[in-house]
């Protein structure tokens, strides 16, 4: 049985555990290493079975608990080439041990962590070298995350596409963010092809997700100003209703909380 396990979700932070079997992996390390020890501690996960962390990009919302919680763990992190210049740069990566994705012309090759294999993939965010991830366990169970994203490009989509449970953004929604008390220039940002994806933009893929074979969902990086999880979760739920597909009969749904609450999608 594979499960995946929302620590941490938004601005404040973000880090997702899956895993399968007794081993795992952390996608992004963006709390506290003492946070992220609580959260997976509550979760009665130990965290000599975690095999890699994997990172998205540089933002210190993805990043910020990676140096201590890898070293003191000896947990290998993985990303692309782009984000470590930058993060060495910064000084994020002082004593960790890590790996750059390899590329094969414009994609990343996949590579074994030992219990999973991870597909890493562009994404179009603003930083250096943004990515997210296709993960298939060894059972071929696969599981897609796909945050910090101005778009849904047709590769995104190929990666999401087929999965069996899917972590998708649904940052904001735009009339909030319009009305709210942002800057004009992050306004400009968030909306823009580099800066995160709405919630009409996120329910808009889920019904070709469905269509696709993909059958749980979690919404994902949800703003605390623009945004609240009931608004997310029924702007999805009522685009998948418009196109006959019903709740815990076709599909389920979650939403990532901000801190830890309990979640737990089984495959």
């Amino acid at each position: 049985m594979a499960k995946i396990i929302p620590l941490f979700s938004g601005s404040k932070g973000n880090s997702y555990y899956i895993g399968s079997g007794s081993k795992g992996i952390l996608i992004d390390a963006g709390r506290s290493a003492k946070q992220i020890t609580e959260a997976l501690s509550h979760f009665n996960i130990n965290i000599a079975s975690i095999e890699a962390i994997l990172i998205t990009h540089e933002h210190s919302d993805h990043i910020n608990g990676l140096r201590v919680f890898a070293s003191r763990n000896n947990i290998d992190a993985y990303m692309s080439n782009g984000t470590s210049e930058q993060m060495i740069i910064d000084g994020h990566l002082k004593g960790v041990r890590y790996s750059c994705f390899q590329k094969d012309g414009d994609n990343y090759t996949p590579f074994d962590t030992g219990s999973f294999m991870v597909e890493p993939f562009k994404t179009s965010h603003d930083t250096t070298e943004s990515t997210c991830f296709r993960i298939t366990d060894k059972e071929k169970r696969k599981i897609t995350l796909a945050t910090d994203l101005g778009y849904i490009s047709d590769t995104v989509f190929s990666y999401l596409s087929g999965s069996d449970a899917v972590i998708l953004e649904s940052n904001h929604d735009v009339g909030m963010l319009k009305n709210g008390p942002y800057p004009y220039l992050l306004k400009r940002r968030i909306m823009s092809d580099k800066g995160h994806l709405s919630n009409d933009v996120c329910s808009d893929a889920l019904p070709k997700l469905v269509q696709s074979g993909t059958t749980r969902f979690l919404l994902a990086h949800l703003s605390r100003e623009n945004n609240y999880p009931d608004l997310a979760y029924h702007c999805a739920v009522a685009k998948l209703m418009e196109n006959n597909m019903m709740r815990d009969k076709d599909y389920t749904l979650n939403v990532a909380a901000e801190d830890y609450n309990g979640t737990i999608i089984y495959l």
